[in-house]
């Protein structure tokens, strides 16, 4: 039986961020210059600017995370770098990082989350409907292969 926990951000999971990470875009994509940007510089980026990131752990080994980005210049949070390895997919890993994200940005009282995304990847789309998230238009993209923009109202 697998054990399945989420846990916050600590320094000994950046190479497991980065490595999943880097596992689905080139997958999928390309890394782009702004993937570059988070992934060389992900707690001065993310955890330093009053971000977190969360990672799914199938006993005992982390198999999935999720960001939280904060944007002190246009003063939103986004949902980014979601990654389940594939061995993993299937568990539920991106629902369960997708509500501890949610759960956490009620704790700090955030009330909006965007994210971006690529209709190719069909299953994600369905997880960020399920989790409240709607359509709304693409603006200002941070990246090439997104063509969707969602947003999550948080009550």
């Amino acid at each position: 039986m697998n054990t399945t926990r989420i846990e916050l951000y600590r320094p000994k999971y950046k190479e497991d961020f980065v490595r999943l990470n880097t596992e689905w875009i080139t997958t999928y994509f390309r890394l782009e210059e702004s993937d570059l940007h988070t992934l060389n510089h992900v707690e001065e980026y993310i955890i330093n600017e009053g971000g977190q990131i969360f990672v799914a752990l199938v006993n005992n080994k982390v198999e999935g995370c999720c960001a939280l980005v904060a944007h002190p210049e246009t003063q939103t949070f986004e949902m980014a770098k979601m990654a389940v390895s594939p061995q993993a997919q299937g568990l539920g890993l991106g629902r369960k990082l997708g509500e501890a994200l949610i759960a956490y940005a009620k704790e700090k009282s955030i009330k909006q989350v965007f994210l971006e995304g690529n209709t190719l990847l069909e299953s994600s789309i369905i997880l960020y409907r399920k989790l409240g998230f709607i359509e709304v238009p693409i603006k200002d993209s941070a990246y090439e292969r997104c063509n969707i923009m969602m947003v999550l109202d948080i009550e």
